[in-house]
């Protein structure tokens, strides 16, 4: 039987999930049921969600969060973190709850630019091209000026459109490299907008000059952004860093890192727990979380070796811990003012400026990282994690309100792993 369907998108929800049912399951009336229980009963809200991508049929719920405590720049906050792994909240929270009391987080952005490209290919003479591009350079900002003029205002707007000569890495390649700033957005679709109409205006005359064959490939922002840059990083003296052994512990806490430096395979997990934190606010505050996530992984790799996001030295008895980010941004535009709870957690944040929110985001992943390594240096990672996997094993064994319970204070002061559990469960039901 063939599962092609044609104008699917034109179909209701419902008609979208009764042809679902009956084309990939065998009980429909199941498939409908775990569907339908995710639709938001609040009709209004439910067409908002409906209207921000295609071909929706329910909702995905994701658990949403408060790590609280978090003290940077002198100020308090409470953290909202979108995310489903466990131990990954209760982390920070412990991490920000340390911190607050040996001086809190310091963060400042280090520059905020971001970058678009026009990808053309042209094989004439290169000095003919340059000549043509300083001619039309002018009339490359001109093209764009209605649609930077709001942006200009608010103190944003195209930077520099440079032409770049790409051909030692691809033959007849060129472009024009465009920085912007974007204020407190984003900027993707101004950025996009911008280059298209840099793009129209490049190749305009190109028909009677003396650069005849530019062909445009295609305009698109980047989501490498080495230039929209923010540090954040904690310090205290070594001996107030671990109850025993401090000195000992902060070596190896620093060594860590040293591998994570020197090794590939462990540096992706190593920033992998980085962005835990990261992507956990940038969900809950609306951002793209996947531009995130491609920008800080190319700049880890910025060297040619892929290494730590984070670094650490000890120097005169003081530790020193810090990340640097690329992170892009917005808090106006896209979601961050359209869907209610990343509307909230703005709000909660005190209605931050991009730059603060960079400023908060990348607080959030070092303070991931060190509560990682802080573990992996001591008692070890599973330790904390499986105590905190401990309730969803439990949850998929349908144990009961007291069996839970139960299971919780037996393992207390054990290990916790998936079969102990469930040995655990069955003899009590056996014993039942």
């Amino acid at each position: 039987m063939s599962k092609a369907v044609s104008g699917f998108s034109k179909l209701s929800k419902s008609e979208k999930i009764d042809w679902l049912s009956a084309t990939f399951f065998n009980n429909s009336d199941k498939i409908k049921k775990v569907l339908q229980q995710y639709w938001n009963s609040n009709e209004v809200l439910q067409n908002l969600h409906d209207d921000f991508i295609e071909n929706t049929i329910s909702n995905f719920y994701m658990p949403f969060a408060i790590a609280p405590n978090f003290v940077i720049n002198g100020k308090v906050y409470a953290i909202p973190m979108v995310i489903e792994e466990s131990s990954v909240v209760a982390a920070a929270s412990l991490v920000a709850k340390f911190w607050s009391t040996r001086g809190g987080f310091k963060a400042n952005v280090i520059s905020t630019t971001k970058i678009g490209q026009v990808h053309f290919m042209y094989k004439g003479d290169k000095q003919d091209l340059q000549n043509y591009f300083s001619l039309k350079k002018k009339e490359l900002f001109i093209a764009t000026a209605d649609i930077t003029k709001n942006m200009r205002k608010r103190g944003g707007g195209i930077l520099d459109i440079e032409l770049r000569d790409k051909t030692g890495n691809l033959a007849n390649y060129y472009q024009l490299h465009v920085t912007f700033e974007t204020a407190d957005s984003m900027g993707a679709n101004f950025i996009n907008s911008c280059l298209e109409a840099v793009a129209n205006e490049f190749k305009k005359d190109t028909l009677t000059g003396s650069v005849q064959d530019i062909q445009i490939v295609m305009s698109i922002l980047s989501n490498y952004v080495p230039e929209c840059l923010v540090r954040a990083e904690v310090s205290c003296k070594v001996e107030d860093l671990y109850a025993e052994n401090s000195k000992i512990l902060t070596e190896k806490f620093v060594q860590a890192i040293q591998i994570s430096n020197a090794e590939p395979h462990r540096a992706v997990t190593h920033n992998k727990g980085i962005m835990n934190g990261v992507d956990a606010v940038v969900l809950a505050t609306g951002n793209d979380f996947r531009a995130v996530e491609a920008g800080a992984h190319a700049y880890a790799s910025k060297t040619g070796t892929y290494k730590s996001l984070t670094n650490a030295t000890i120097e005169n008895g003081i530790f020193k811990f810090w990340i640097e980010i690329p992170l892009a941004l917005g808090t106006v535009g896209g979601l961050t003012k359209l869907h209610p709870l990343s509307k909230l957690s703005l709000e909660l944040l005190g209605n931050p400026s991009a730059k603060e929110l960079m400023e908060i985001i990348a607080v959030a992943g070092l303070a991931q990282n060190f509560a990682a390594l802080r573990a992996l240096t001591t008692t070890g990672i599973q330790k904390g994690h499986m105590k905190m996997h401990l309730t969803n094993i439990i949850k998929q064994l349908g144990a009961s309100k007291e069996e839970k319970v139960f299971l919780i204070d037996y393992f207390e002061h054990k290990t916790v792993t998936h079969n102990a559990v469930v040995e655990a469960y069955q003899k009590l039901v056996k014993d039942k």
